[in-house]
């Protein structure tokens, strides 16, 4: 029997979302093009990505371009959180304590399709996949014109009046939950692709869309509390067509596949993100739109999200691993763009690393 009873969350997590590094972003990426062995994780960022070995299994290891240095002891992402939330180490510093002399050339490794997402579990069933939405500033525009509804009918839509309730109370202050935002599932870890793979639409689908958005990786402890493995640039894949008929399809337009990474960004979120959603078709470029993020640009703190999400016993089982997608507020089925089968979407950021790359795949 689970247990789904209710426990406070706010006050152990209230203090824990320290501000982030800035990134230098044109920096790092001049560097990565000369070569520049001066960018590593512990000037910028400490990111993890897990990849395919030779023999068949999984490794996990940290991004020094343009090389990946090898964790030892542990084979997975989810072993190395195992280990940290027991010693109550952060992940960066767990890490590190395992890395070895062992270096991959990351470009060999994406260029053999070796990586995978940048966290796993042994068992997908095991694997929550949900997220948020309307938790953006620029995510209320993009919804409402979604579901408008005529003057006559009504002032505000439902969506124009969830956006406002988490503008006016959004945020966790002093262990004091916010409002909750709107929530979804998306599925278990059957439904997540790795970084390079195709998303895939089903033959009932009446769209195939990307939502490039960040997402939180969680592993619940033996003790039943969430620990946070870091952050993921992501690709919640929905069927916007469905969802534009009625709202209460909404719920519907969220069971497709997603992705996110292909690498894990260990410590806080950034407060100022800024990022790019495009598609390619053919090999050229057709769709491109920037997208900002970090709670600078949230109406809702990452804090109040987690409180509100890891508040049901249900999302408290203990091995359990949580993928959960803050939102976005950039669609290109807003812009009236079509997407269509074999099209690719690229999602960039420069604190996340490289790029996560999925082709887009229609079934029927």
């Amino acid at each position: 029997m689970l247990n789904l009873e209710e426990e406070p969350f706010a006050k152990k997590t209230a203090g824990t979302q320290r501000r982030g590094r800035r990134c230098g972003y044109p920096e790092y990426f001049a560097a990565i093009e000369t070569g520049d062995s001066r960018i590593t994780p512990h000037y910028y960022f400490m990111r993890l990505v897990q990849f395919k070995s030779k023999d068949g299994g999984i490794r996990v290891g940290i991004v020094e371009e343009p090389v990946v240095v090898v964790i030892k002891t542990f084979s997975s992402t989810y072993e190395l959180a195992r280990y940290a939330a027991s010693q109550q180490l952060p992940m960066e510093e767990a890490a590190r304590r395992h890395a070895t002399g062992e270096q991959i050339n990351y470009q060999e490794l994406i260029d053999s399709r070796s990586i995978v997402l940048p966290a796993t579990h042994p068992d997908p069933y095991h694997v929550w996949v949900t997220g948020t939405g309307l938790t953006h500033l620029g995510s209320a525009a993009s919804r409402d014109a979604m579901h408008a509804k005529s003057a006559k009918e009504e002032n505000l839509t439902d969506s124009m009046r969830m956006f406002r309730m988490g503008v006016e109370n959004g945020k966790m202050k002093d262990g004091n939950p916010g409002v909750q935002p709107e929530w979804f599932y998306k599925g278990n870890g059957l439904t997540l692709s790795n970084p390079g793979d195709d998303l895939v639409s089903p033959a009932f689908a009446l769209d195939g869309g990307e939502e490039p958005e960040i997402a939180g990786i969680y592993l619940i402890t033996d003790s039943g509390e969430p620990f946070r493995l870091g952050f993921a640039l992501a690709n919640e894949f929905s069927d916007h067509a469905m969802e534009k008929i009625n709202y209460l399809y909404l719920a519907h337009s969220k069971l497709r596949p997603s992705s996110f990474g292909p690498e894990l960004l260990l410590g806080d979120l950034p407060t100022q993100i800024t990022g790019t959603s495009s598609i390619m078709r053919a090999g050229e470029k057709i769709w491109e739109k920037d997208f900002l993020s970090g709670e600078e640009n949230m109406s809702h703190n990452i804090p109040n999200l987690e409180f509100h999400h890891f508040k049901y016993g249900l999302f408290r089982q203990p091995g359990d691993l949580h993928v959960h997608y803050f939102g976005t507020s950039v669609l290109s089925y807003l812009d009236g763009f079509q997407v269509q089968n074999g099209d690719v979407f690229q999602i960039f950021s420069a604190p996340f690393g490289r790029p996560l790359v999925n082709g887009m795949r229609s079934i029927g």
